[in-house]
């Protein structure tokens, strides 16, 4: 289960990372200002829907580190410095060895992004 109180701790560290506001960072994700609001406050829980979104917008954030506060953050970054600074940062990208085909369902709807979860909390993401 998840603890509230760490959750918002890490979120509140994505969103300071970054250098948003709460209102910044709500419209980036795309969910109401209210929402960032109650989850900070610990008034909610955060839905997967939101966690989903926050890792589709910062794809540096781990699934694994926000959950439960294992892995790392940022993820696959090499920094010489704090963000803040005038260095530059190295980013990396996963590598994708073998990417899904754009496939149909019987209802002509395309497939937007399949998500993989494994037991150690890792996760990949694949977008055909």
């Amino acid at each position: 289960m998840i603890n509230t109180t760490e959750f918002t701790t890490r979120l509140q560290k994505v969103i300071d990372y970054y250098n948003e506001t709460a209102s910044s960072f709500a419209e980036k994700v795309g969910v109401q200002r209210s929402s960032i609001s109650h989850v900070l406050s610990g008034r909610n829980k955060p839905s997967l829907d939101f966690v989903m979104k926050v890792l589709h917008t910062y794809p540096e954030v781990e699934l694994y580190w926000l959950m439960n506060g294992k892995g790392n953050f940022p993820r696959d970054h090499k920094i010489s410095e704090s963000p803040n600074s005038n260095q530059t940062e190295t980013k990396t990208k996963p590598q994708v060895s073998n990417p899904v085909p754009t496939t149909k369902t019987e209802s002509n709807s395309e497939i937007d992004k399949i998500v993989i979860f494994y037991k150690d909390g890792t996760f990949k993401s694949y977008n055909p």
